[in-house]
């Protein structure tokens, strides 16, 4: 049987690839893997290094290509073929995992060489894999009894399986609904590139008029711009109830049993709570430093955020009679204020923002700091017709990386905007093997009159994306389980949040911000106020911000088990964030895709972390010049290139000097002045 994912491939081969191939590809290569496992273990030397470490760092490869591939599908194109399979190859890859970090014999050979590593002349990064091996087996059960072994491989399948059924409902949810308009009235005060946009979708599902859904490109817009309140209303509730509903995608069972799970398998392990269990292992190291972290920042923030909520309340009342603002009317009189304020809307600036020209800048924001060429190839395979790639190379034309880019919604593709890979960065039989990034985003699409126009929100984006893409096209290590954002959870986010801040710029936006019919390059005026806005209702998104980290470690920095009600344990969670009236129709835990489908459970606070990192990071930037080649090195040599080979505040600190100050976020957020 030829199936292309048992055979070596440099590229992930789509156009091959069946939905039939993956399951009995994924347990050919799972069997491989157990195979060179076996080798390991069985071999006579004396655990070494080289014959332990090392070999199980490159263990696996083609069966990691393989799953990547396939769940990546599973988020950027899938269907309910894939989903199937996704259910039954969950549960396998957990068991297979259990399988390693439970083998008794393999253990016993890493512990071998961990116990002589004073003895061992490693390199860091050597150390930094052995304590990484270690570590991995201490901490997911090598130390158990053979019945606790069991109820960790029983509450790992569970836990797998529970995490894509929450994905699946938030998926189904969001794409059952459609506000379908057949008045125009009732788009009353919604641009004419989202009006038209409507029309396309409404084409594309074969009714007249317009379409409305809850992809980001159709449901911000709405949110911002379109007049009728009880249409933003329901668009809103709609919004807010995805697995919240009475139907087969509630997700409230779901979160409860992936909680409990969670919390069982940290006790199994001897810990307290998740969140204890995970920070273990990042550079906040405990729940109660993250808290702190969050309350300090919550009791700067939250002045301003009232301040700033007041001052909207007042606003709409003045301008529409609206005695209470409600979260459907939040973003619609923000926009309006913030035109009023700064004489300036989305609209005035997309003109400036086609998406070819936004990719081109930065490319060249790209090339400025660390000079990369990327060159457009159609000669790569790819697993959807959008899909695009590029070829990356240095300045003396070596290869860096293949770069494949995702950036319009369709059906079958969450929402949001994620970085992933296809094929890791690693040093092997004498060659530095480079990898395959890739980005996926859900930016407005082209119409048939208008070409892609992003909003500035989309334009950072693509700018954060794109610096989650640079740390894995420009890793340099030796192992692939130390390279790219193989790193520390609170510190990956700092290489694609500090490419943020060059979107304000008036040095990067004079690179690609020009009038896709003039030509002309964005006016000066506007730059001002992009920079004059940046801090607008800065308070209020900050709070935001808070109130998911603060509700993430809720559920994870305790025992879950007294938890009935869903919704009546967020709203105390949210308790002290809380500005907008509650609506009891809405909850955001059961679309909280990011702490329970995604990696961020015990997490989410690492946004803000990262913030302070970037924010003190891009200051060291700012003065010397945003793009002076010799701190770019020293950012990409420090930073970017060295994944996870050094604990990250080391990493940071030789990059910079010193350890992060703080106030360099607040300064920026202009929250120093208001909260004194």
């Amino acid at each position: 049987m030829n199936n292309p994912l048992l055979e070596p491939f440099e590229q992930a081969p789509f156009s091959h690839i069946q939905p039939s191939d993956y399951l009995p590809a994924i347990e050919e290569l799972i069997a491989q893997t157990h195979g060179e496992i076996n080798q390991i273990v069985r071999n006579e030397d004396t655990p070494s290094f080289e014959n332990t470490i090392e070999a199980l760092a490159y263990s696996g490869a083609q069966l990691n290509r393989a799953t990547d591939i396939f769940f990546n599908l599973n988020s950027a194109e899938t269907n309910e073929t894939i989903q199937k399979l996704a259910q039954e190859i969950s549960p396998m890859l957990a068991d297979f995992k259990n399988d390693l970090l439970l083998n008794e014999a393999l253990f016993e050979r890493v512990k071998t060489v961990y116990d002589q590593r004073a003895q061992l002349s490693l390199t860091p990064e050597q150390n930094m894999l052995l304590e990484k091996q270690y570590k991995g087996f201490s901490r997911n059960g090598a130390n158990l009894s053979e019945a606790n072994k069991t109820k960790l491989r029983k509450i790992d399948q569970e836990l797998s399986k529970f995490s894509l059924t929450f994905g699946e409902h938030v998926l189904a949810d969001t794409q059952a609904y459609q506000m379908h308009l057949t008045d125009e009235t009732q788009l009353k005060g919604l641009p004419e590139g989202a009006k038209e946009a409507a029309a396309q979708t409404a084409q594309e599902k074969g009714k007249d008029g317009w379409v409305i859904t809850l992809d980001y490109p159709s449901y911000i817009p709405f949110m911002k711009y379109a007049q009728n309140r009880e249409l933003r209303k329901e668009l809103a509730l709609a919004f807010g109830a995805r697995g919240f509903q009475k139907n087969e995608n509630n997700n409230e069972d779901v979160i409860l049993q992936i909680v409990q799970l969670r919390h069982q398998r940290a006790q199994l392990l001897g810990y307290q709570t998740h969140a204890h269990f995970v920070l273990a292992e990042r550079m906040a190291k405990t729940p109660e430093t993250v808290t702190e972290f969050l309350n300090e920042l919550l009791e700067k923030a939250h002045p301003a955020a009232q301040q700033e909520f007041d001052e909207l309340e007042a606003y709409a009342k003045e301008k529409d009679g609206i005695d209470r603002l409600e979260k459907w009317d939040g973003a619609y009189y923000a926009e309006q204020l913030k035109q009023e304020k700064f004489d300036l809307d989305d609209e005035k600036l997309k003109p400036y923002f086609q998406l070819e020209k936004v990719i081109a800048g930065v490319f060249k924001v790209a090339q400025k700091l660390y000079g990369l060429q990327f060159d457009e190839t159609n000669s790569v395979d790819t697993y959807h017709p959008e899909v695009r790639t590029y070829n990356v190379t240095d300045a003396e034309g070596f290869e860096v990386a293949l770069f494949y880019a995702d950036f319009h919604p369709r059906p079958g593709k969450r929402n949001g905007a994620w970085m992933t890979s296809y094929k890791p960065q690693q040093r092997i039989h004498g060659k530095n093997e480079r990898p395959h990034i890739s980005i996926v985003c859900n930016f407005t699409k082209p119409t048939a009159s208008k070409p892609s126009l992003l909003t500035f929100n989309e334009v950072t984006t693509l700018f954060h994306e794109f610096g989650h893409a640079l740390h894995g096209i420009l890793a340099n290590t030796t192992y692939p389980n130390l390279s790219g954002t193989n790193v520390y959870w609170d510190f990956v986010e700092l290489p694609s949040q500090i490419l943020e801040n060059w979107c304000y710029e008036q040095d990067t936006l004079a690179l690609f911000a020009t009038h896709y019919e003039t030509g002309e390059i964005i006016p000066q005026q506007y730059v001002n106020k992009i920079k004059e806005s940046a801090a607008f209702h800065e308070g209020m998104q900050t709070l935001r911000q808070l109130s998911f980290g603060l509700l993430d470690m809720a559920w994870h920095g305790q025992d879950p088990s007294g938890i009935a009600d869903v919704k009546a344990f967020e709203d105390a969670a949210f308790e002290n964030t809380q500005l907008y009236p509650k609506t009891p129709e809405t909850c955001m835990s059961t679309a909280f895709s990011h702490i329970f489908q995604g990696g961020y459970s015990a997490g989410y606070y690492s946004y803000k972390w990262a913030e302070v990192l970037d924010a003190d990071a891009f200051e060291y930037f700012k003065q010397e010049g945003i793009f002076n080649k010799e701190v770019a090195t020293q950012f990409k040599d420090q930073v970017l290139s060295q994944g996870g080979t050094k604990d990250p505040m080391e990493l940071y600190i030789s990059f910079r000097g010193k350890e992060p100050n703080p106030e360099a976020l607040l300064r920026r957020a202009g929250l120093l002045k208001k909260s004194s």
